[in-house]
C-alpha cells in the first residue's frame, strides 16, 4: 500500500460523475453490504469482522472521497473482494483496517490490544510508506514491492488484500484527475497484473489488465470495443448453434458437463493484433468454451468427442494438465474449426482446476480438498514467492532487486526434465545454470558442467521444452562471474553475485592481514596482536582512529587500499610501546636491509591464486619473469603492473605511498596473460599457420584482433595468450618468428617499444 505506488488522491473513486445521494452512500457505507457474503464464517467470526468494521467506520469517520462517498465505503468493497475468494476473518479484518494506520494515526499496538497479532501484521504489511522519500520513481517501486514481498512471505493473504485493494481502485478511477490515469494504469499493469497472474489469480488478472487498457488507450479501447460487440451481434447465431450441438453431443455420450461461453477480453485481443501485427479481422479466436467435468479422465474423454464433432486446427493443442503451468493453472486446450469455417477454442478441465483457474492461491481457502495439498501447493506460487524473498536478503540495491522482480514476474516458462524425471518450470531463456540454481543453490555454485538430454553442452546454452537437464558439480568449484552475462532468472544472478562479493571480501580481509603484518614487522614487531583480552583495548582505540567498524572491516579496507597499512602499523606500534612492548630493532635493521628503497610497505608473493584481491594490469600484463610492482588503488584492492610500465611511472610519481613490494611465488599456479602483436604477410591460411604455432608452443590464445584495413601485403594481428613465465614466452616468440608469413613479432606494453607501434 505505497503512496508511491497508489496516491491517496486515487484510492476508491466511483464510476460515475453524478454525486451519490445520501440513501445510496448509507447502504454503501454499511456492513451489510458485506454481510451477505461471509456465509462461509462462523458465527463468531463474523462478529470479530463486524468489530473491525466498527473501528474502522470510527477511524475514518468524517472523511469523505472525492466522489462524495463516506471513505469507509473503500474498505468495505475491499473486504468484500477478498470474501468473494472466501478468505479468512483475520484477512477481512484486515482488508477493513487496511489504512488505519496511515490515514488515521491509530498505531500497530493499538490495533494488536485491539485485533491480535496476526490482524496487526497484516495492516502493517499494508500500510503505506508516506514518510520516506527515494530519488527516483523506479527505485520507490522496488523499495514498495520490497515491502510488500516481505510481509508476504510471512504471510501470502497480505498480497490478496493489496490486490483487492488496487482492483476496486481501478473499478474506481474515473474520478481521479485524468493527468493521473496513464500513470496509475501503468503500474497496474506492470506490477499488480502480472503478479495476479503468477499467483494464479485470473479472473483478477483479466480485469487489471482491461481496466488499465481502458484507462491507459481509452481511444483504442472505445474501437475496439465497438468491433468487438458488432462482430458478437454477427456471430451471437454462430454461437448458439456450437452450443446446441455441444450440448447434444455430451448428452448422447452420457457426460455430465458444465459448458460456458467465453470471449477473449479486450485487452488479449489488442495485444494479439500488437505483436502478430494482425488486423482486427485476422483475429480468429475471440469465442471460446469453457467445458467443466467431473474428472480428469472425462477432460480427455471430452477432447476426443469434440475431436470426432470439428476438425482440430493442427498445432493448436496444450496438455496442461499433465505439464501445468507455473502458477498452477491446469486445463487441456484445443483449438477447432467450427461452423462457417471459424475457429473456436475450447477448455476442458475439473471442478477443482476451474477453481485454481480463476482464484490460485486463494483456492487455499476456496477448496480444502486434499487434491490443494502436498505437492500442488508448490504450483500455487509459493516456490516463486520464496525464490523473491530470497533476493531480497541478498540484494540491498532497490534497483538490482527490481530487475530481478521484473524478469521473474513474467511466466514466459519452458518446462524441462530432471534426470529422475521431475518437471521443471524456468523462464524462457534460462540456461542449463539457472537450472542448477533453481534446484539449490549450493548445486549451482559447485556447477562445472552440463548435459542436456545425454550431449555434453556449453553451461550459457538456452532451454528447450522437454529438455531431460543434467548437471557436473565439483566440490572445489566456485560461481563464474561470466555467468553473469547469460543466466537468466534473478535468483540465479543474486546467488552468483553475492558469492563473488563474499568471496572478494575473505580475500581482500587475507590480503590486509598480510599487508599490516609487514608493515608491522618494518617497525620492529613480530607479528600482529590477536583481539583477545590482553590487547581488546588496543585494537578498540585502533578502530576509533580509523573509523572503522571491526577488526575484519580495517583488514578488508587495508586490502582494499582504502587505508594504507604503514601509517595504521606506526599508529599501533605507538599504543604498543604505550602499554610497554618495545620494537625489535634486530628486526627493524633485517627489515630496512631487505626492503626496497622505494618501497613503503611489505612484500608480497605472488603465485596466482588470489582471484578477486590482486588484479594483473591491462596496460602492462606482466608474467612472472617481469619485474613487477604492486598498487594499492582506492577501493580496487592490489593491481599489479611490470615495473616499466608507463602507467605505473606515473602513479609512483604522483602516489608513491600506496606502492607496495610484489614478487612472483618460485612455482606459480596458473598461466598469465600477455599480449603479443604479430605482423604477418597478407595470404591464404596465414591466421590458421600463427594459430597452429602458438598451439605448437603449448600456449592457450584467450583472444585474438585484427585491423580493420582493406587487404594489403602486410597485416597486424594481436593475440592474448596465456603463457607460464618469461621462459615460456621466449620460446612461443622463436616458434612464431620460424612460421612462414610471420614478419615481425613483439609484447606489447605500456613500457616497451612496441607500445609506439601501436
Amino acid at each position: 500500500m505505497s503512496a508511491v505506488l497508489q496516491p491517496a488522491s486515487g484510492k476508491g473513486k466511483r464510476t460515475t460523475t453524478a454525486a451519490p445521494s445520501p440513501a445510496a452512500n448509507a447502504a454503501a457505507a454499511s456492513f451489510a453490504a458485506l454481510t451477505a457474503r461471509l456465509d462461509y464464517l462462523e458465527p463468531a467470526e463474523i462478529e470479530q469482522v463486524r468489530k473491525a468494521y466498527r473501528f474502522a467506520d470510527e477511524a475514518h469517520l468524517g472523511q469523505i472521497r472525492a466522489s462524495g462517498e463516506p471513505y469507509i465505503t473503500h474498505p468495505i468493497a475491499v473486504a468484500s473482494q477478498c470474501a468473494e475468494w472466501k478468505l479468512d476473518a483475520q484477512a477481512l479484518m484486515a482488508a477493513l483496517l487496511h489504512d488505519a494506520i496511515e490515514d488515521c494515526g491509530v498505531t500497530k499496538p493499538q490495533l494488536i490490544e485491539r485485533f491480535g497479532a496476526p490482524v496487526a501484521e497484516l495492516v502493517d504489511g499494508l500500510t503505506k510508506l508516506d514518510k520516506l522519500q527515494f530519488n527516483t520513481r523506479e527505485e520507490s517501486q522496488a523499495e514498495s514491492f520490497r515491502k510488500m514481498l516481505l510481509a508476504m512471505a510471512r504471510d501470502v493473504r497480505v498480497i490478496l488484500v493489496k490486490l483487492a485493494d488496487r482492483t476496486h481502485n481501478m473499478r474506481t478511477l474515473d474520478d481521479v484527475p485524468r493527468e493521473k490515469w496513464a500513470r496509475i494504469s501503468s503500474e497496474t499493469l506492470d506490477i499488480y497484473a502480472p503478479i495476479a497472474h503468477r499467483l494464479g489469480l485470473n479472473q483478477t488478472y483479466r480485469e487489471l489488465q482491461e481496466l488499465s487498457f481502458r484507462y491507459l488507450l481509452p481511444w483504442r479501447h472505445a474501437v475496439l470495443n465497438k468491433a468487438v460487440t458488432k462482430a458478437r451481434n454477427r456471430r451471437r447465431d454462430l454461437i448458439q448453434k456450437v452450443q446446441r450441438e455441444l450440448e447434444a453431443g455430451f448428452e448422447k455420450a452420457g457426460m455430465n458437463a458444465r459448458i460456458a461461453g467465453r470471449e477473449k477480453t479486450l485487452y488479449s485481443i489488442y495485444r494479439k493484433m500488437d505483436e502478430k501485427r494482425l488486423s482486427f479481422a485476422q483475429v480468429t479466436d475471440i469465442y471460446g468454451f469453457r467445458i467443466i467435468v467431473p474428472s480428469v479422465i472425462d477432460c480427455y474423454t471430452a477432447l476426443g468427442l469434440l475431436h470426432q464433432m470439428y476438425k482440430p486446427v493442427p498445432g493448436r493443442f496444450k496438455d496442461h494438465i499433465a505439464i501445468p503451468k507455473v502458477n498452477g493453472y491446469q486445463s487441456l486446450h484445443t483449438t477447432l474449426v467450427g461452423p462457417s469455417g471459424v475457429s473456436v477454442e475450447f477448455q476442458m478441465r475439473t471442478e477443482a482446476m476451474h477453481l485454481v483457474a480463476e482464484s490460485g492461491v486463494a483456492a487455499h481457502w476456496l477448496y480444502k480438498a486434499s487434491e490443494l495439498g502436498g505437492e500442488n501447493a508448490d504450483r500455487l506460487g509459493t516456490k516463486w514467492l520464496q525464490s523473491l524473498l530470497d533476493i531480497q536478503h541478498e540484494t540491498r540495491d532497490a534497483a538490482e532487486f527490481w530487475d530481478h522482480v521484473k524478469i521473474d514476474l513474467f511466466p514466459d516458462a519452458v518446462y524441462v526434465f530432471t534426470p529422475k524425471s521431475q518437471i521443471m518450470a524456468l523462464p524462457r531463456g534460462a540456461t542449463a545454470v539457472d537450472f542448477a540454481y533453481a534446484i539449490h543453490s549450493n548445486i549451482g555454485d559447485r556447477t562445472v558442467a552440463a548435459k542436456i538430454n545425454g550431449m555434453q553442452v556449453p553451461l550459457r546454452t538456452e532451454l528447450k521444452n522437454g529438455d531431460v537437464v543434467e548437471v557436473e558439480t565439483a566440490a572445489v568449484s566456485t560461481p563464474n562471474p561470466a555467468w553473469l552475462g547469460f543466466v537468466r532468472t534473478g535468483r540465479a544472478r543474486s546467488k552468483i553475485r553475492h558469492h563473488l562479493k563474499s568471496l572478494a571480501q575473505v580475500e581482500s580481509q587475507d590480503l590486509g592481514e598480510k599487508l599490516l603484518t609487514q608493515a608491522l614487522r618494518a617497525e620492529g614487531v613480530e607479528r600482529l596482536p590477536a583481539d583477545d583480552g590482553e590487547h581488546h583495548a588496543i585494537w578498540e582505540k585502533l578502530l576509533r582512529f580509523t573509523g572503522s567498524r571491526s577488526r575484519p572491516e580495517l583488514l578488508t579496507d587495508i586490502g582494499l587500499g582504502k587505508r594504507i597499512a604503514s601509517i595504521v602499523a606506526k599508529r599501533l606500534l605507538n599504543m604498543l610501546i604505550e602499554r610497554g612492548e618495545k620494537p625489535d630493532t634486530l628486526l627493524i635493521t633485517r627489515e630496512r636491509f631487505t626492503a626496497h628503497e622505494n618501497i613503503s610497505q611489505g612484500e608480497v608473493i605472488l603465485d596466482g591464486s588470489e582471484n578477486a584481491s590482486v588484479k594483473f594490469a591491462s596496460c602492462c600484463r606482466p608474467i612472472p619473469g617481469d619485474g613487477i610492482v604492486g598498487y594499492l588503488g582506492r577501493g580496487e584492492g592490489l593491481v599489479v603492473h611490470a615495473d616499466d610500465c608507463a602507467v605505473a611511472k606515473r602513479l609512483k610519481h604522483k602516489d608513491s605511498e600506496r606502492f607496495i613490494s610484489v614478487e612472483w611465488a618460485d612455482e606459480p599456479v596458473r598461466p598469465f596473460e600477455t599480449e603479443l602483436l604479430v605482423t604477418v604477410a597478407n595470404g591464404k591460411g596465414v591466421l590458421a599457420r600463427v594459430a597452429a604455432a602458438l598451439a605448437t608452443a603449448e600456449a592457450d590464445i584467450t583472444h585474438v584482433d585484427m585491423n580493420d584495413e582493406k587487404a594489403q601485403d602486410a597485416a597486424d594481428l594481436r593475440f592474448i595468450i596465456a603463457v607460464r613465465d618469461r621462459s615460456h614466452l621466449d620460446t612461443v616468440i622463436r616458434t612464431l618468428k620460424r612460421t612462414s608469413s610471420v614478419m615481425r613479432v613483439q609484447r606489447v606494453g605500456s613500457g616497451r617499444a612496441a607500445d609506439d607501434e601501436r
